[in-house]
């Protein structure tokens, strides 16, 4: 009873930088330089099977001159397509080992051999792991304040926006009220101080009372009322007004009878000067119109308070 003896594995191979650090330390990416050596095979195998297209149609008219029966088309086109087939196959096989020993030989770089990469140069990669992690701490918080410089800087730009909006808007309303820099109104702000004086004067006087008002000549009664409906004083003045100014119109259009005209005295000056004040039929006139209407204001109080003990 014979043993077979299992054969030995092959040993693994050696740990390798992984690929993806390969352009870093390469400068350039290993893969895309083996395609471009697979795509000039390619196009050298396909410049093969067009001269030898050519050298075999030349090599086929020579011979069709000499045998006019023989048609040699067919036979080249199956030729140089089975030609075509076998090359590329060789080339692609060939061109795979290529690219698979190019990979685990050439740009396999054992991961024990130090090498330092172009973007680490004059870095210290000593540090402790305490070390790396305050400097990703602070990565963070350049990170978080950039996002707050970010969103204040939005914020920013909206509130400008607003500003001048509101901008906009004032100077609108400032051209509307540009009236008011008009010279004229400086010259108003500049104005005497009497004529500050005298309004302050005014507007320290009592107010008025109606009731015990006594309208002269030109002074203006109570809005919506005539002077005789104020009261009593007014009323009777107004009366007196009206008399007064009726005996100098009498007297004016009567100057022989009355002697009252120019060159008389000054007997006669000062007789015509009582006259303008008012004869006594004239009073008496007066104090019957004012007795007639204190006797009708009396009537309508008493009318009054019958009524309301009546009710």
């Amino acid at each position: 009873m014979s043993s077979s003896v299992p054969a030995a594995a092959p040993p693994p191979p050696p740990p390798t930088v992984p690929s993806v650090l390969l352009p870093e330390l390469l400068g350039f990416i290993p893969q895309f330089l083996l395609d471009d050596i697979i795509n000039v095979a390619n196009d050298e195998a396909k410049q093969s099977v067009d001269a030898m297209e050519q050298f075999l149609q030349r090599w086929a008219d020579a011979r069709a001159e000499k045998t006019a029966e023989w048609d040699p088309t067919q036979e080249i086109e199956q030729g140089l397509v089975s030609f075509q087939t076998l090359l590329e196959s060789h080339v692609d096989v060939a061109f795979d080992f290529f690219e698979a020993w190019s990979m685990r030989n050439i740009f396999a770089i054992p991961a024990d051999l130090p090498i330092v990469a172009p973007h680490q140069a004059g870095l210290n990669l000593e540090e402790p792991p305490e070390k790396e992690a305050e400097l990703l701490a602070e990565i963070d918080e350049l990170r978080r304040k950039v996002h707050a410089q970010r969103k204040l800087k939005r914020l920013f730009t909206r509130a400008v926006r607003r500003s001048a909006k509101d901008l906009e808007r004032s100077r609108e309303r400032l051209e509307r009220l540009a009236f008011l820099r008009a010279p004229q109104m400086q010259a108003l702000l500049s104005l005497p101080n009497e004529f500050h004086a005298m309004f302050d004067a005014v507007s320290s006087l009592p107010p008025l009372d109606p009731s015990s008002a006594v309208f002269e000549p030109g002074i203006v009664p109570e809005p919506g009322k005539r002077p005789w409906e104020t009261s009593k004083t007014g009323y009777i003045n107004w009366a007196v007004e009206q008399l007064m100014q009726r005996a100098k119109e009498k007297a004016k259009g009567e100057p022989s009878a009355s002697g009252f005209g120019e060159g008389s005295s000054a007997v006669s000056a000062a007789a015509a000067a009582a006259y303008d004040v008012g004869s006594a039929e004239d009073v008496k006139v007066l104090l019957e119109q004012v007795g007639a209407r204190e006797s009708t204001q009396n009537g309508h109080k008493g009318k009054g308070v019958d009524r309301m003990d009546t009710s």
